[in-house]
């Protein structure tokens, strides 16, 4: 009991010993933001109107920009890593041997130009080789082959023009289109049939044409079966002729386009468009005969397609969230319910995300399906504020006027939600530094940290101006979804009982008469986790300037306080009502503990199951929508072209001494164990053959390759693949580059054996004598995929982690920090853990959703641990209730409406949108975890501990009271407030 001295009237009284530096510093600047934020509250209530509009009218402004709207085209610049060595061995490739240097054969796998037309023909019943499927085949290639394509007149500076494939192909040597090879080999077997000559044996996978010339056709024939074995092909050796081929079920045509100009790259583009129509109405016509087109375009327009197909389950998930936001803001209470809030709450982040639409439109930026998962980040960050904000109104009481209760829930609310706001900047931002080496990761996380940024000013600007309105009708008793006034008790009486149920409310007088005469709500205080104070006023007042009055300390906060003096239970929110009853004493029962430390035991321990079995995604065709080209294509191919590899080039880009024997030797064992295209190994079988030494010198050795060699008609095509340097007049020039084609053989692992051989063959070539690197067009995606989509992850985690421990210096309690910390680490390993046991691969956008995980679970995790660290005195079972009641249940409703606004993305066919569902409905699931269950069971048992708090509230209650007596006529103690 504190009692009035006059010698200490008119100064203050320090009742408490001087803290620690570090603690000091954090009340301070805990204390400075909070009265910060108070008074931003009590602004932003008396300039409602204006903090209403403007987000309006900014977002009506900045929407009106979606005509400069563009869609991303470079698909390759997105999913593969922006930065690594197989993009620059790309480029040395291209310049050494571009793709119209190619004048005899071209490889699908290999040599891809800007534009192509290819498609995968299967036969339904027997083989692609029989008569009338072989006729069938060649009917659609001359189809294809003469096929015209229509330029409209309205292209700037030319006229209407019919434009064929002729036009539009590679030319060889002899100014005719490239095509397979084994396009002339089936014309081969056809003329031999028609002629009733010996068909010629078709050899896999490397078979001789007419000409004399050995052309692989393992990527152009499929799931092909040999005389040698009823299952698959047997090989001889390892360079040589291949087994005769007794049936294939599938084939597949190339049709390369060359783009020289933009004319001829918007033909190119109308021909794909015509050639997937053409393959269309041949597919119908002919059943007996599968056909799965694929474009240059194919992939682009797939992976784009998901954001088409999304359009309508995103209205869908709106509409659902809507509902339960409205559900989760409505009591029984018909002047206290506040339904509209939820759907406010929505449209303040609807408002949000068409500005940041707005920004990214005037600053020419493209968009991409992977920004389906925007909406869900902000929808979480913004539903987690707003049903803060609504139960930290809910805790303010009712006498006080409605601004300052807004700068109350300023006060309460906004430095927690600063926190979480901050938290998820600091992990989207480092993920969109140029640290990041995945372009979709980066772009997405900087559109993501814009629309965060957004959204947090106008939850501080437009919801909170709709919380002073709806504010206004319940101080003015108006009903909160009609805004009609409700009447009093005594006129209800006479109404029917429905009207009654729902035009219930209480009061302010029926409230007062409840309550003892002598009693009145806590006093406001600035931190409502010290210490609070409250007084009990006699009813009799002051007599000759004395009064009777008696000051005590408690030390729970004021809402508990006017929670257990509450008249009307059931009048509160149901949830709250669950946790207070319910779930508060079940969660933290000593009896169900012990299944819950059981059932994290298990979390982890699946999580480390799935952790030890994740795998890379690094194929862009598991992006884009179902049942679309690229999918189809894609499948036929693992089916029927999974034998070998792609083509891999293998460049030898400097000159090297290829008449000397080590040499030679050192090539041939490189190639070994590979099917082989060498011009090497067959010019060397060519000086064998005629009893000439391998070792020539170097002058011999060049004449007779360029002399003889080369000019042979079964090894012309190999001048393709030699590339000679002058050394002088009258010197024989050198060979400068040259390359040489490998396939390997592969089983149903492709990509991932792919990968293994890239690191092979290059760590050889650091070793070898001889200057050499291996491309293939898919090296793109799979160089070094693993660190590029994990890196944005590990810097984001990193960043939080560093940005937890600096914080926990300067504002936060050091055990929030830490308890925070863990808590994303369990929640970050559990999402990647069962994620990868449902069958999600590390790509892209299963990384995005783990960098949203973070900010995820800080949102939900941090105010519960804010409110159980920063309390003072009683039991830990006591905090841990109270904790639940004041910031549980907000947490609950966020992922209630966040998981119910995810269920519509399922139903997308589209296996982006599959893995985004799979990763955020994990994030919700894991999240509400570690917020309901493990964390209030574990705080407890485990740190803080609330002995020494306890001790501390016995010892000295007024430690933490400064005292102000002003000597008046009166002697009345005039103001009491807490630091």
């Amino acid at each position: 009991m504190l009692g009035g001295a006059p010698e200490l009237s008119g100064r203050w009284e320090r009742l408490e010993p001087r803290p620690r530096a570090a603690r000091m510093l954090r009340q301070v600047l805990h204390a400075g933001l909070r009265t910060l934020f108070l008074a931003l509250g009590r602004f932003v209530a008396g300039h409602a109107v204006f903090f209403a509009s403007a987000p309006v009218l900014l977002s009506i402004l900045l929407g009106a920009s979606f005509s400069r709207y563009r869609v991303e085209g470079d698909v390759e610049s997105l999913l593969a890593p922006k930065h690594s060595l197989a993009k620059i061995e790309g480029n040395l490739v291209e310049s050494l041997f571009p793709v119209n240097r190619s004048k005899h054969a071209l490889y699908s796998d290999l040599q891809t130009p800007a534009r192509y037309g290819r498609v995968i023909i299967t036969a339904r019943r027997g083989s692609v080789l029989d008569p009338v499927h072989l006729e069938t085949i060649l009917q659609l290639h001359r189809q294809l082959y003469h096929m015209q394509v229509t330029v409209p007149s309205t292209t700037v500076g030319y006229s209407r023009f019919n434009y064929s494939f002729p036009y539009l192909c590679l030319p060889d040597d002899k100014n005719v289109c490239i095509v397979d090879d084994i396009i002339r080999a089936m014309e081969e077997i056809q003329s031999a049939r028609t002629s009733n000559r010996t068909v010629p044996i078709l050899r896999y996978p490397i078979t001789q044409l007419a000409d004399g010339r050995q052309a692989y056709i393992g990527h152009q024939l499929g799931g092909v079966q040999g005389w040698g074995s009823s299952g698959g092909v047997k090989v001889q050796g390892t360079g040589g002729k291949g087994e005769g081929v007794r049936s294939a079920k599938a084939v597949q045509l190339t049709y390369y386009l060359q783009s020289r100009s933009e004319l001829m790259d918007q033909v190119a583009g109308r021909w794909e468009n015509v050639f997937c129509s053409e393959l269309k109405l041949f597919g119908a016509s002919h059943p007996k005969l599968g056909l799965y087109p694929s474009t240059s375009s194919s992939l682009r327009t797939d992976f784009q397609f998901s954001s088409v197909l999304a359009r309508r389950p995103l209205m869908a998930s709106l509409g659902v969230c809507g509902v339960l936001a409205i559900l989760c803001c409505s009591m029984r209470d018909c002047v206290r319910s506040k339904p509209w809030l939820g759907l406010l709450a929505l449209l303040s982040v609807a408002l949000s995300g068409l500005t940041a639409a707005g920004i990214l439109n005037l600053t020419g930026a493209t968009y991409n399906s992977t920004y389906l998962g925007i909406p869900f980040v902000m929808l979480g960050h913004g539903l987690f504020g707003s049903f803060e904000m609504l139960s930290s109104w809910r805790r303010t009481r009712e006498e006080q006027h409605v601004k300052e209760r807004v700068a109350s829930v300023f006060e309460d609310v906004m430095l927690r939600f600063s926190g979480s706001t901050m938290i998820h900047l600091m992990t989207l931002g480092l993920a969109a530094s140029p640290l990041t080496n995945m372009e979709a990761v980066r772009l997405f996380c900087r559109t993501a940290a814009l629309a965060i940024a957004i959204s947090y000013i106008y939850m501080l600007s437009f919801y909170s101006s709709c919380l002073v309105f709806t504010g206004y009708l319940e101080t003015r008793y108006r009903h909160g979804c009609f805004c009609r006034r409700v009447p009093k008790p005594d006129r209800l009486d006479s109404k029917p009982a429905w009207y009654r149920c729902l035009m219930y409310t209480r009061y302010q007088e029926e409230t007062q008469s409840t309550n003892p005469p002598h009693r009145v709500g806590p006093i406001h205080v600035p931190n409502p986790n010290l210490t609070y104070v409250e007084t009990q006023i006699a009813n009799n007042p002051a007599v000759d300037g004395h009064i009777a009055n008696s000051i005590q300390t408690h030390s729970t906060p004021p809402t508990h306080t006017t929670t257990i003096l509450d008249p009307h239970p059931l009048d509160s929110h149901f949830l709250l009502g669950c946790v207070r009853h319910c779930y508060g004493d079940w969660i933290t029962n000593t009896y169900v503990k012990p299944f819950v430390v059981l059932l994290y035991l298990v979390y982890i321990s699946f999580g480390l199951m799935g952790f030890l079995q994740v795998t890379q995604g690094s194929d862009p065709s598991a992006l884009v929508a179902m049942d679309t080209a690229t999918v189809l294509y894609t499948r036929a191919q693992q089916r029927y072209f999974s034998s070998y590899s792609p083509v891999i080039g293998f460049y030898i880009y400097e000159s090297a001494p290829y008449w000397n024997t080590t040499v030679q030797r050192d090539l041939l064992e490189y190639a070994k164990g590979f099917q082989r295209i060498s011009w090497l190994e067959a010019y060397l079988n060519y000086l064998s053959d005629r009893n000439l030494s391998t070792s020539l010198p170097r002058e011999n050795f060049t004449q007779t390759l360029r002399q003889s060699f080369l000019r042979e008609p079964q090894f012309a095509h190999f001048a393709d693949d030699i590339i000679f340097a002058d050394r002088g007049q009258g010197e024989e020039p050198d060979v400068a580059a040259s390359r040489i084609f490998l396939v390997a053989k592969t089983t149903e692992n492709k990509r991932e054996e792919m990968s293994v051989l890239l690191d092979t063959l290059r760590r050889l070539s650091l070793t070898s004598r001889v200057r050499f690197l291996i491309f293939n067009p898919s090296f793109v995606y799979l160089d070094r995929y693993a660190t590029a989509v994990s890196s944005p992850l590990r810097h984001s985690l990193l960043a939080v982690l560093f940005l937890l421990g600096l914080s926990s210096l300067v504002v936060v309690e050091p055990l929030v920090s830490l308890w925070l910390g863990l808590t994303l680490l369990s929640v970050q390993f559990g999402v990647l853990g069962f994620m990868t046991l449902w069958g999600v691969e590390m790509d892209c956008v299963s990384v995005l959703c783990l960098i949203t995980a973070l900010g995820h679970s800080a949102d939900c995790s941090g105010p519960l641990l804010c409110g159980f660290t920063s309390g003072r005195g009683q039991s830990r079972t006591r905090w841990v209730r109270l904790a639940l009641e004041r910031h549980g249940i907000p947490s609950l409703q966020t992922l209630v409406c966040y998981s119910a606004a995810l269920v519509p993305v399922c139903s997308v066919r589209s296996n982006l949108t599959h893995t985004l569902f799979r990763c955020l409905i994990l994030t919700a699931g894991c999240s509400a975890l570690h917020t309901l269950a493990f964390l209030p069971t574990l705080l407890t048992f485990l740190p803080p501990s609330k002995t020494r708090d306890d001790q501390l509230g016995r010892d000295g209650q007024r430690q933490e009271v400064e005292c102000v007596e002003m000597n008046d006529s009166t002697r009345v103690v005039d103001q009491i407030t807490t630091v």
